[in-house]
């Protein structure tokens, strides 16, 4: 997966959340485990989870996620709805702390700036306290290898405070259009 795609797909399912309800990998460590352990699944249609880890102080509070396909499809547009609600005003300089590892390689491991990342949904920096609710659109390249893939996602604001923190694992089989040569 290209960055842009997982950054995108992460700033949606995050950083779009982080104005409906979360944030992404703030502050981890290198041996941080992506797979999901007594996790808290997200509302909604999509296998994401909450981070294993305490969600009180969290500044943004996720209702739902949908996702369409779900499980998400190489090769397809997969459609994102989230609802929830930012606690206190995100600012600039929050960061998107990002894992995604493909089995057991890690594929990406980078912090980015939230205000610039969720400009991928729409949305710009300050996100102001109150119920937001988004939606987008994403094409999943073709070329994404069949497979187990894990993201970890924590997003915190510019004074460390936790945004949310997500994880899910997709499973991608390949392509499901097959191409027949009659010849």
């Amino acid at each position: 997966m290209r960055f842009s795609t997982a950054c995108v797909a992460a700033a949606t399912l995050s950083a779009g959340l982080a104005s409906a309800r979360g944030g992404w990998l703030g502050g981890f460590s290198s041996s941080q485990d992506v797979s999901a352990s007594d996790a808290e699944k997200v509302p909604g249609d999509s296998p994401l989870e909450l981070c294993d880890m305490d969600h009180s102080n969290d500044l943004v509070k996720i209702d739902s996620v949908d996702l369409f396909p779900n499980p998400p499809a190489a090769g397809e547009i997969l459609s994102i709805k989230a609802s929830g609600t930012v606690v206190e005003t995100i600012e600039d300089g929050a960061t998107v702390n990002l894992v995604v590892k493909y089995g057991l390689i890690r594929l990406v491991n980078t912090k980015a700036d939230l205000c610039k990342q969720i400009k991928n949904v729409d949305m710009e920096c300050p996100i102001e306290k109150g119920d937001v609710s988004i939606t987008k659109e994403v094409e999943i390249p073709k070329e994404v290898p069949p497979g187990k893939y894990n993201v970890y996602a924590e997003v915190v604001s510019k004074d460390n405070k936790p945004i949310t923190c997500l994880q899910a694992t997709v499973t991608f089989g390949g392509s499901k259009r097959e191409v027949v040569n009659d010849l």
